[in-house]
């Protein structure tokens, strides 16, 4: 339920698995925080957010510990919240296109992919036990899109959409999250190579 009684856990188990799974989670997602020195001052247009730490034993009884931020305290943002999702129909008109041109399909993760994403809210944290001893209780403005966010989703499209266009990617119309570009085979003969996105989760057409 929090990272204390994980703690006890660990101890009353003679483990360190909770420990090392609140690590690991920590070392990825300090990124998104910019950790003030006592003498530093949270802009005055920032709040204050709550934040805790979630638990999971995966399939194979790995342990996951994820910080997500009480975005649910937090007033609604204007517009769309929602990453991109690619729709079911363009998956399978892009496999039959991979197929009859003779393409290679891929399929990838962004990893933290949401931390990847600057985030347009103004918050700051109370930096709790997971920070460690030398930052707990310090405040730490949010820099990036946090899980748990209400727009983290949109942020984190609205990166992704920078990111494909400095890649030479256009979006398609019919669907934002179908994206292509022109290339070529190894023949010389022209194609187009399709990225569909769905949130985190992307797959290749080329």
């Amino acid at each position: 339920r929090n990272i204390n009684e994980a703690y006890r856990l660990d101890e009353m188990n003679g483990s360190d698995y909770w420990r090392k799974a609140v690590q690991k989670e920590m070392k990825n997602v300090k990124v998104a925080f910019q950790i003030l020195e006592d003498d530093e001052n949270v802009p005055v247009v920032y709040s204050k957010l709550g934040v805790h730490m979630i638990f999971d034993v995966k399939m194979d009884l790995t342990r996951k510990a994820r910080l997500v931020a009480d975005g649910h305290k937090t007033p609604d943002s204007i517009g769309s919240t929602y990453a991109g999702v690619v729709s079911r129909e363009l998956v399978r008109i892009a496999l039959t296109y991979g197929a009859l041109l003779g393409l290679n399909i891929w399929g990838g993760d962004i990893q933290n992919a949401y931390l990847s994403a600057p985030t347009t809210e103004k918050f700051y944290i109370i930096c709790g036990p997971e920070f460690g001893s030398e930052d707990i209780g310090k405040k730490a403005v949010v820099r990036r899109a946090l899980y748990g966010t209400k727009s983290a989703g949109r942020d984190f499209r609205n990166h992704l959409r920078d990111c494909m266009t400095h890649l030479g990617f256009e979006f398609c119309r019919a669907d934002n999250d179908l994206w292509f570009r022109e290339s070529k085979k190894v023949t010389g003969e022209s194609y187009y190579e399709y990225m569909l996105l769905y949130v985190d989760d992307c797959l290749v057409v080329s």
